[in-house]
């Protein structure tokens, strides 16, 4: 088979294809009671049609259909509250 085009024309489309397929980067983050305390617990990446994520220790890793899904694995109780940030 040929090559469809040039190198760089090439490594361009490459590029462009790598952009239109990027998951989002997002962090859960729990709040600890109100605005008391707060960390980062997992980070995530949001696919088209689906979502990974890993805690920050390493020991979960989940695939939610979306971020808002993952939320339900990270609130303890109700004075630990997750949310998504988008960095």
């Amino acid at each position: 088979m040929q090559p469809l085009c040039g190198r760089e024309e090439f490594t361009a489309l490459l590029a462009d294809i790598v952009a239109d397929n990027a998951p989002r980067l997002f962090a859960v983050v729990q709040e600890y009671g109100d605005r008391i305390d707060g960390r980062v617990a997992a980070w995530g990446m949001a696919f088209e049609d689906h979502s990974e994520v890993i805690s920050v220790e390493g020991h979960r890793r989940t695939r939610t259909s979306s971020p808002e899904q993952a939320l339900r694995a990270y609130r303890l109780g109700t004075r630990v509250v997750p949310q998504l940030m988008w960095p």
